[in-house]
């Protein structure tokens, strides 16, 4: 073990999730698995050749740092297409590397064509466009100044695709918004089309409305939690799950995080425990120390509210999460011992800590707390 703790992600599950995800879309329509977030918590280094394994060979990722990471363990036919943010100095790299990138400003696509005639190569771009989200992507009048530019220099520019952004598709509360943007998204396409530009790729749809909005598939979709085992809200597995007689959750959670029991020793009726005096024993009691801490991931919110499971039983978080450990109280779990197995998430026996429990009691999303899982907590694929 190369850190105090190990990620494993389960490659069984995540071809359960993949094979789920293209029974909805279809083999007309490309799935871009989305591995912004060093994919999600999962490790880059883990996920990707463990899906191009599964058939998938395109990946999304959020900017050109991230690209690089990508580029370096994914096969030569694998596609990446980068959706946000991109360093000026990586124009030539990304270029000359054949990724693809997101163009949502006029400056952006400025630069893309004077870096592709230094370089007599074509820049492959994906036209994002605004349609209500007001957060990245071309307003109809820099659409119409983005136009003309694209007319003038297809010798440099392979137009890829045309794309966009729904705000909030895994909720309700968002459906008459969302389907004005994908209203407003075929509009823009069809000026497109009655300018001469005819991008190869529409795609417009995430994790959420690859669920609840099946007619914005289109020729790609961009799925980034389903993949992991994960759903976008709650109010997208009720959606799914109503219109099947198998009330079944089809995802497996693809991630599985393990410590193990560092020391373990007997603690006085009445001593506190930790820093400070947020925990006193009530009576003798037997802890754990785990080699966990806030900077592992483990958040100080689960401070006298956390658990883990040893030896196939619960064990509370007790005092307060430290920086590098925590402690927990072992008083009522027999024969426990320095290296047992400490499971963080993930199911040991019949008792499991599932990833979605594991975010409330940090009172956070699951998306948040996968992606701050530190890159230098050991990933490996089983």
């Amino acid at each position: 073990m190369n850190s105090t703790s190990v990620i494993s992600i389960k490659n069984e599950s995540l071809r359960t999730n993949v094979k789920f995800i293209q029974s909805l879309i279809g083999e007309q329509t490309i799935l871009s698995a989305v591995v912004k977030g060093n994919a999600y918590g999962h490790g880059v280094s883990v996920v990707v050749p463990a899906l191009e394994s599964l058939g998938v060979n395109h990946f999304s990722v959020y900017s050109s740092f991230e690209a690089k990471n990508v580029l370096k363990v994914k096969r030569k036919n694998s596609t990446v297409m980068i959706m946000g943010f991109i360093y000026k100095e990586d124009f030539d790299w990304i270029i000359e590397n054949k990724i693809e990138f997101f163009v949502s400003d006029i400056s952006t696509l400025n630069h893309a064509v004077e870096t592709a005639k230094s370089l007599h190569k074509k820049a492959i771009i994906h036209i994002d466009v605004e349609t209500g989200m007001n957060r990245t992507g071309l307003n109809l009048k820099q659409l119409k100044k983005a136009i003309d530019i694209l007319n003038k220099n297809t010798k440099y520019l392979t137009i890829q695709g045309v794309t966009s952004h729904f705000a909030g598709a895994e909720s309700i509360a968002n459906y008459t918004r969302v389907k004005k943007q994908f209203s407003v998204f075929k509009k823009r396409i069809k000026l497109l089309n009655e300018n001469g530009i005819y991008p190869k790729i529409r795609h417009i749809a995430s994790s959420a409305a690859t669920i609840t909005y099946p007619e914005t598939r289109l020729d790609l979709v961009r799925v980034g939690i389903l993949v992991y085992g994960y759903w976008p809200s709650k109010e997208t597995f009720i959606y799914y799950i109503n219109r099947k007689k198998d009330k079944t959750d089809p995802l497996k959670r693809a991630i599985r995080w393990c410590s193990e029991v560092a020391s373990v020793k007997d603690v006085n009726i009445g001593e506190f425990i930790g820093y400070g005096l947020s925990y006193q024993a009530q009576q003798k009691t037997k802890i754990m120390i785990v080699p966990v801490g806030y900077c592992n991931g483990f958040s100080r919110s689960l401070s006298n509210t956390g658990r883990v499971i040893v030896n196939g039983q619960i064990s509370p978080v007790i005092g307060s999460v430290n920086m590098n450990m925590t402690i927990c109280d072992i008083t009522h779990i027999p024969d426990v011992k320095c290296g047992d197995r400490v499971i963080l998430i993930g199911n040991q026996g019949e008792q499991e800590i599932s990833f979605a429990s594991f975010a409330e009691m940090n009172q956070s999303l699951n998306y948040e707390i996968l992606a701050r899982l530190p890159l230098n907590i050991e990933r490996k694929l089983v």
